[in-house]
């Protein structure tokens, strides 16, 4: 039987024939963000394409000088929430054992109508698909405020982004961050966080000191990560109560003023040839292991009380879309013409 055989060059031009697709534009050098806000704005399909400002733009914005506020950065990050938040040192009623919680059961809408988190799930559940509610039904359930987690001046947004990934994952729901470097400027790190921010609690200090007292006030203990004779292993740690695990730059390390204002020193086990982990990782493995010991001690991680847990609930309906907000609004506005129109 003959056969046909193909030679080098025919193959090449056979191939050189084939119409060859076109590669794909590169992408923008950064993703434009429209600035997250309470009014009503217009629905969109993915987290990654909401409305919700990159971990880098979250970051970078300072107040005043003469701003006496202890936070720094607090217009942009007070957008991520939305419910009215309790005081520093405002513990809800509950004595021994208490432990911190931030929201209030309220939501200040348009016309300062004041809705609550049931009012909240009534008004948005229709408008959220069943799928999408049940995921963050389960991460409310397995979310915590008895770990938090401080990064202390990093000034690498990639880090700072990996370990707001690495706390949404594990559950852990507040996130400090201390002094950033807004001079520098790196590229955008949402395909680090994978979108993370969006529903975290995140807070801004402009001094260590600031932000510990501010923890103290609200019962943590502060634990600064730190290899010295005097610190404690990890593993020997009891992370049932309510502990702020703080991590420090990348080169520079932990201060001396958060190792002297600190409760107590901790450090992970390393066998090898470096002394160190990258701060990131660093971050991950201490909340990875402080949710693997509050589950063998107390059986679970997430640990909100039932009305906690609506409140929480709601505060995540409302970060779902930026139009959620704006639902929520025009339902406060029919209600207040309505009280009016009964007058």
């Amino acid at each position: 039987m003959a056969s046909r055989t193909l030679s080098v060059s025919s193959l090449a031009s056979a191939f050189a024939s084939i119409p060859r697709p076109r590669p794909p534009p590169p992408p923008p050098s950064r993703i434009r963000a429209s600035p997250l806000s309470t009014a009503a704005a217009a629905a969109s399909d993915g987290d990654a394409a909401d409305g919700v400002d990159t971990v880098e733009q979250l970051l970078v914005t300072k107040p005043p000088a003469s701003s006496s506020s202890s936070s720094a950065g607090r217009g942009r990050i007070d957008r991520l929430m939305k419910l009215q938040r309790r005081a520093d040192g405002d513990f809800p009623p509950g004595g021994a054992g208490r432990r911190w919680f931030p929201y209030l059961d309220a939501f200040r809408a348009a016309g300062g109508v004041e809705l609550t988190s049931r009012e909240v799930l009534e008004v948005l559940e229709p408008h959220i698909m069943e799928a999408r509610r049940e995921r963050i039904r389960r991460a409310v359930e397995n979310r915590s405020y008895s770990v938090c987690l401080v990064v202390e001046g990093l000034s690498d947004f990639g880090n700072v982004s990996a370990a707001f990934r690495s706390a949404d994952a594990l559950g852990v729901q507040s996130v400090h961050v201390i002094s950033c470097d807004n001079n520098k400027r790196y590229r955008d790190n949402r395909h680090v966080s994978m979108g993370a921010e969006k529903w975290l609690d995140i807070e801004l200090w402009s001094s260590t000191a600031e932000c510990f007292d501010a923890l103290k006030k609200r019962g943590y203990r502060i634990a600064t990560t730190y290899l010295g004779n005097d610190s404690v292993c990890v593993y020997d740690m009891d992370w049932s109560q309510p502990t702020a695990i703080v991590v420090g730059n990348e080169l520079m390390g932990i201060s001396d003023d958060a190792l002297k204002l600190s409760d107590l020193h901790c450090s992970v086990p390393m066998k090898g040839m470096v002394d160190s982990f990258n701060v990131s990782v660093a971050a991950g493995i201490l909340m990875h292991h402080a949710v693997c010991d509050r589950i063998s001690r107390i059986g679970h991680h997430g640990d909100l009380l039932p009305e906690e847990s609506r409140i929480l609930l709601a505060e995540f309906y409302l970060r779902h879309r930026e139009s959620t907000a704006g639902i929520v609004h025009e339902y406060a506005k029919r209600k207040a013409g309505n009280f009016m129109a009964k007058l």
